[in-house]
């Protein structure tokens, strides 16, 4: 389906063609006035300046090609050579009952579909999440929908870190407390099927063991051995790791599900150790492995690089596979599995030059098209002093406590408002969540995932303004308006566009293809996440200028009815892409 936008483009290009112009030059965009038209197209202005001619004279004789064209009120040549165009409202009519008819209320799909991977969440073994993995989280989460909405095969995959020198930190780390265990002998097995550590174990060891090391040589190098003969297949080694990847897969799951959150892939590093040897053999018969203060590394630096690069480094000192190789390793894992023509990594923009290593690697070694992977960065969630959020007590807030300290901040609110009364307790709790998971993801994607945020509860938990849950309330209002119409009997209808607030909103329905296509585009949830707003906005203004079931007739209602409808659905759609679900209720 096409949306207004793109049908007027083409229209008018036609018009610049009969007029002997560039068709290119006919493109429409929503107007900058909208008091005084729906669209413009600025091409006289272009067209003139090529053709060192009088861009109003240009601008006339494409105004008089379009006026007859019935689509259009009025076609009106403004300022130096503008044209602005004013749609009719039987055009807007037809538009509006083609979204409501359109199972993709309106969103067209991208021409040629992809494979895609979408790396985000990278959660580590043995750490509880904290809220620097939420943005990651919620942006990969939303372009992972997005993509997959769009039309193309998707595998969000949460990409553990399980199998670097903090896995052999731990295994030093357990083995000194408890220095008895079968996992550390050498030998075969069998080893208990118990895992001898807790989460509250790991996440206490492992601060200690990364302090240690920084000042203890001997422990540090024990720390590296232990890694060293993980990643070399000990037995013990392996078992007690596989503990340490099951009792923080349980909390991981438990987190990612509060936010609903969902992978198709719950790979970790550990996955490419298989490929790892021959991947290796391979960098080295083409010529790309250099040996380096005895580790080995490729170097990707480039002639008129702006700044040095250094090298990825593959294998250690000690002879251990490093971040970069894991990572290089993974994309030759996933190219065997799926043969991906994207692959989107949504990490931390701080980590842009080791992705850059890694990408400059994978196509040297022609593991990678040029355009196969994207760091998707994104900026920091900050307090009120700028920096990084962190607690009260100046330490890493875990995401557990985050969405906790959300939920309970809902519930306040919601009782402050006076919404939930009428609400069982299950449902009263269920809401308060859906507020609360509103309230985190609206708050992130509303920014642009390049820039920063300070992090304010109180104004993201906000009924009013731009929130999570001003767009839950609003979906709420709707769905509690259709009921009310069926129980009384009314039914949708055609739409039939007469009012001011009914072209408006129509406008606004039609707006979700082109911020669709410019998310995809651009690998921007915060463009749907404007629409879902703007489209809220203009609804509140429809719904208090035109009277719905107290309208004038029968007909009238009907129409306004199923704005109402396809109004509620479609923003459905655009916050279910930002991972957000409304409630029946409130």
């Amino acid at each position: 389906m096409t949306d207004l936008k793109s049908r007027l483009t083409t229209v008018v290009s036609d018009a610049f063609a009969q007029a002997g112009l560039p068709a290119e030059l006919g493109r429409v965009t929503a107007s900058d006035r909208p008091d005084l038209a729906d669209f413009q197209c600025n091409g006289a202005l272009a067209a003139a300046k090529a053709a060192k001619a009088n861009p109003r004279a240009l601008a006339e004789e494409i105004v008089a090609i379009l006026k007859p064209d019935p689509m259009f009120a009025a076609v009106e040549l403004a300022g130096p050579g503008f044209i602005n165009l004013v749609l009719s409202d039987a055009t807007l009519s037809l538009r509006a009952n083609a979204i409501a008819e359109d199972p993709r209320l309106g969103a067209g799909l991208e021409p040629a579909p992809r494979r895609v991977v979408v790396d985000y969440g990278g959660p580590n073994v043995a750490k509880p999440m904290h809220v620097g993995h939420l943005r990651a989280s919620i942006i990969g989460e939303s372009l992972k929908r997005l993509f997959r909405f769009r039309g193309d095969e998707v595998w969000g995959d949460a990409h553990f870190g399980d199998w670097g020198f903090q896995m052999g930190l731990l295994i030093v780390a357990v083995g000194d407390e408890q220095p008895d265990l079968d996992f550390l002998a050498d030998g075969d097995g069998p080893f208990p099927s118990e895992s001898p550590v807790s989460l509250a174990d790991l996440e206490r060891l492992y601060p200690l063991a990364a302090a240690r090391a920084k000042t203890d040589l001997e422990y540090r190098d024990r720390a590296r051995k232990a890694t060293a003969e993980l990643q070399g297949g000990r037995p013990g080694y392996r078992a007690l790791w596989r503990c340490f990847v099951e009792v923080s897969r349980t909390a991981l799951e438990r987190e990612f599900s509060a936010l609903d959150i969902e992978f198709d892939l719950w790979n970790g590093e550990s996955d490419a150790d298989p490929l790892i040897a021959g991947m290796v053999a391979e960098l080295e018969a083409k010529g790309l492995l250099e040996l380096d203060q005895g580790a080995r590394i490729v170097r990707v630096a480039k002639d008129g690089d702006k700044r040095e690069l250094p090298p990825l480094l593959v294998v250690s000192s000690e002879g251990s596979a490093m971040y970069g190789t894991t990572d290089l390793a993974t994309i030759v894992d996933r190219r065997n599995r799926f043969d991906p023509e994207l692959i989107l990594y949504v990490v931390d923009q701080r980590q842009a030059d080791h992705f850059e290593q890694v990408f400059r690697a994978a196509r040297l070694a022609g593991y990678a098209a040029e355009d196969g992977l994207e760091h998707i960065g994104f900026g920091t969630m900050n307090g009120p002093d700028g920096k990084p959020f962190k607690t009260r007590e100046g330490g890493v807030l875990k995401l557990h406590d985050l969405i906790e300290m959300a939920k309970d901040k809902a519930r306040e609110r919601l009782k402050d408002a006076g919404l939930g009364a009428e609400l069982t307790e299950q449902d009263f709790e269920d809401t308060a969540h859906k507020v609360a998971v509103a309230a985190l993801k609206f708050a992130d994607l509303g920014n642009f995932r390049g820039t920063s945020y300070v992090f304010d509860l109180d104004r993201f938990m906000s009924f009013e303004g731009k929130t999570g849950p001003y767009l839950l309330y609003q979906a709420v209002r709707i769905k509690s308006l259709l009921r009310k119409a069926d129980v009384e009997g009314h039914a949708a209808g055609e739409v039939v566009v007469v009012e001011p607030a009914e072209r408006d909103l129509t406008l606004a329905l039609d707006a979700y293809e082109a911020a669709l296509a410019e998310a995809y585009a651009r690998r921007a949830p915060n463009l749907i996440a404007e629409h879902a707003y703007r489209l809220a906005q203009t609804f509140s203004k429809f719904y208090a200028a035109c009277p719905i079931l107290v309208a004038a007739d029968a007909k009238s209602r009907a129409s306004r009815l199923r704005l109402a409808k396809v109004t509620l659905d479609q923003l459905d759609s655009a916050l279910r892409l930002l991972g957000i679900e409304t409630p029946e209720r409130m």
